[in-house]
C-alpha cells in the first residue's frame, strides 16, 4: 500500500470515527443516522447532506496535511452554547511514519483500525449526557501552521476560537492502536472537577 491510498484509509477512518462519536452523543435524532457497513462493520453514517459534507469536507481538507505530517490531532469538541466552554473533547492523535520502507499490509491495517471502531462503539457510558442544546465541531491541531501560499487547502482552516478550560482536564483513555506505519490514540477529555462552570 502507497503512501496516498494509507491516507485516504486513515481519512475514511476518521470520517467513520466522527460520524459514530455525534450519533453517539445523542445531539441529533435517531433518524439522523442510519446503519451502513464500513470493513465488515456496521457503523453508522449520517443521513442529512449538510452533516455528511461537514464531517466529510472537514476531514478530506486536513489529508493533505496529514499526508505532510502537519496534523497533530483531531478533536471533536462538544460545547455548551450559552458559554462556549467545551463539555467534552474526543481527540484523536495521529502518528504517521512517512519513512516507513516496508510495505503496509491493507488487511493488518483495515483489522486495527477495525478493532478501534468496535471499541469506540461501547465507549458510549464513559462519557457524560450532553445537554440538547450543545453544539459540536471538528478541530485539527497542527505540528506547525501551514503556509497558505505552499499548501493548497490551507485557507480552509482558521484559527479557533475555543475557549480553553482553566484547570487541566480529567483524561479517560478510550484506545489506541500502533501498526507501523500509523499509531492512533483516542482520548476524551472532561473538565476537572474543580473546573468553574463544570
Amino acid at each position: 500500500m502507497e503512501g496516498g491510498e494509507m491516507v485516504g484509509i486513515i481519512g475514511e477512518f476518521l470520517e467513520v470515527a466522527i460520524t459514530c462519536l455525534v450519533s453517539l452523543k445523542g445531539i441529533y435524532p435517531q433518524g439522523a443516522f442510519e446503519r451502513r457497513r464500513y470493513m465488515n462493520l456496521v457503523v453508522q453514517k449520517a443521513r442529512h447532506p449538510q452533516l455528511q459534507d461537514y464531517i466529510h469536507s472537514s476531514v478530506n481538507g486536513l489529508l493533505p496535511f496529514i499526508q505532510k505530517g502537519l496534523v497533530d490531532k483531531v478533536a471533536v469538541i462538544f460545547f455548551n452554547t450559552h458559554n462556549n466552554i467545551p463539555l467534552e473533547q474526543f481527540i484523536f492523535t495521529l502518528r504517521v511514519n512517512h519513512s516507513f520502507d516496508s510495505k503496509v499490509e491493507q488487511p493488518h491495517l483495515e483489522f486495527s483500525l477495525r478493532s478501534f471502531l468496535v471499541k469506540l462503539s461501547v465507549s458510549h457510558p464513559r462519557a457524560q449526557p450532553l445537554p440538547r442544546d450543545c453544539r459540536w465541531e471538528i478541530t485539527a491541531y497542527f505540528k506547525s501552521l501551514p503556509q497558505a501560499s505552499t499548501s493548497k487547502g490551507s485557507e480552509l482552516w482558521v484559527p479557533t476560537d475555543t475557549k480553553q478550560w482553566q484547570q487541566p482536564p480529567r483524561i479517560i483513555p478510550v484506545k489506541s492502536i500502533s501498526s507501523e506505519p500509523l499509531s492512533v490514540q483516542l482520548f476524551l477529555e472532561i473538565p476537572s472537577l474543580s473546573e468553574p462552570n463544570a
